[in-house]
């Protein structure tokens, strides 16, 4: 199968692109690189450009047809909860108009299998465990994006006999290869590693959650999971009985990020304890998927537990 993967050098596109490879699939790889590392799909066909930039349609149209595309996976997005609390205006600019560019490029091309990167932002301020069909009400624009495209994908099936399926990540952490480890420096398991490299304090932002024990909860799924995830997806799309569907993609369990400090922690020595800043805006007290229903649909289910995770993540450290 050929598939184009925007962000398709980036973290966990890498991690997806592999995969295809292993099993004898084509990936094609669309991404602007400003998160992106080439070195990680050396080898594949890579195209850079921005995907909310007014002509992208157009090249995706051309790109899809040239190289026989039969699938979409759509990673490509703008990801800082706190930086979109600043930017809302080019978040949504970003995020949505990149999408609109994938559609408009598939229907053009012919093409109508589309898995799309949504998040778990969408249900907001949530306590506890989360189904798909818990309320979403996101507190941040980088949530409201995701849950706009997840919209604008239902829409985009129904009027337009595509077939798509949105997948609600959780926290994404850890690494299946240590060349493809999360270099960005963006979420928690790579700060607490940076900071404890160049002999800082790792920092907690707020302790006064209402949670175990004070600190945000979040449902950490490995990154291996995930992209294995993205594949089952994919290979069910063509049959699926729904234009488009939703899942979320996480473990069922939930760690603080206290767990997760001192888990690297114990794990680095000499690493220093963790300090406690203020709150960030944006931040929900606790979120955890209920995944039975990929489980139930697809029988996916995440076989790394946090553990497993920081394992992995500190053994790729250089």
């Amino acid at each position: 199968m050929r598939v184009l993967v925007t962000g398709g050098s980036g973290y966990i596109g890498a991690h997806i692109c592999r995969l295809l490879v292993e099993r004898g699939d084509e990936p094609i790889i669309v991404d602007d690189l400003a998160n992106g590392v080439p070195e990680r799909v050396a080898g594949l066909p890579l195209h850079e450009f921005d995907l909310s930039d007014p002509n992208a349609a157009g090249r995706l149209e051309r790109l899809m047809t040239d190289e026989a595309v039969e699938s979409v996976i759509h990673l490509a997005a703008r990801k800082r909860a706190p930086e979109s609390v600043q930017r809302p205006l080019w978040y949504h600019q970003q995020n949505q108009g990149a999408l609109t560019s994938v559609i408009e490029g598939m229907l053009a091309a012919g093409v109508q299998n589309l898995v799309f990167s949504s998040s778990a932002a969408v249900y907001g301020d949530a306590a506890g465990t989360v189904n798909e069909t818990s309320p979403t009400v996101p507190v941040n624009p980088y949530g409201e994006t995701k849950l706009a495209g997840e919209w604008l994908a239902a829409a985009a099936a129904l009027a337009h006999g595509l077939r798509v399926t949105s997948l609600r990540y959780f926290n994404v952490a850890g690494t299946g290869w240590p060349e493809l480890a999360d270099t960005a420096v963006l979420n928690l398991v790579p700060m607490v590693l940076d900071a404890i490299e160049h002999g800082r304090a790792p920092q907690i932002y707020g302790d006064d959650y209402a949670t175990p024990d004070g600190t945000c909860v979040r449902d950490y799924v490995h990154v291996h999971a995930l992209a294995d995830a993205h594949l089952a997806v994919l290979d069910a799309l063509p049959e699926q009985p729904l234009p488009h569907r939703v899942y979320n993609v996480g473990t069922g369990v939930g760690a603080s990020v206290r767990d997760v400090v001192e888990g690297l922690r114990r794990r680095v020595p000499d690493a220093l304890p963790p300090v406690t800043l203020p709150r960030r805006p944006g931040d929900p007290a606790a979120v955890v998927a209920d995944v039975s229903s990929i489980a139930a649909d697809l029988g996916w289910h995440a076989r790394h537990t946090l553990d497993d995770i920081l394992d992995s993540a500190v053994a790729a450290r250089p």
